[in-house]
């Protein structure tokens, strides 16, 4: 057999091998992903399935297309360079095919986690405490020892929960 064969060969049998391999580990440690993503074991296994498949079609069907080489291998070591870059390409497609379904996978699940939430986000009901100066200084525009602003407290409202009209004031301080 021709070099080039030979090539063609091990090519195939190492690109099928790390495919089924990937797809493998990828289906049984996916699983619990899946099941996290999708908060049910039946949805999961049909989406882990799919995945599989979509898998093995997309990168058996890259394999194939890139098989192809044009130029004669005239020598072993032309057949190994060759045969490596062909290889190193395939690895490249798993790996992003890999990534690309995590971070869509991790894209639903925070959509997902997002809608599920019970609470919004609250609303501040008020302002801070000023701090208190010491002996003998005085802060700019501070309300202890100053002017107060009409209809605020400095220390914000004075009782357990939020009080009608207990906002930020629109009246400036007077100085």
């Amino acid at each position: 057999m021709d070099i080039k064969v030979w090539m063609y060969v091990i090519y195939l049998a190492v690109s099928v091998g790390l495919t089924i391999w990937v797809a493998r580990a990828l289906s049984r440690n996916g699983q619990v992903f899946l099941e996290e993503v999708f908060a049910e074991e039946r949805l999961a296994r049909a989406v882990n399935s799919l995945l599989v498949v979509g898998f093995y079609l997309l990168n058996l069907g890259y394999v194939t297309v890139a098989m192809k080489h044009p130029d004669p291998v005239d020598s072993t070591s032309q057949a190994m360079e060759e045969l490596s870059l062909k290889i190193g390409l395939v690895l490249l497609v798993l790996g992003a095919l890999h990534f690309f379904n995590v971070f869509a996978l991790g894209r639903y699940r925070r959509n997902r986690l997002r809608q599920l939430a019970t609470h919004p986000p609250l609303a501040p009901i008020g302002r801070l405490p000023m701090p208190s100066a010491p002996p003998g200084s005085q802060l700019v525009g501070a309300y202890p020892g100053g002017p107060q602003p009409t209809g605020a407290h400095p220390a914000g409202p004075q009782s357990g929960g939020p009080q009608p009209g207990g906002g930020p004031t629109t009246n400036p301080p007077t100085r």
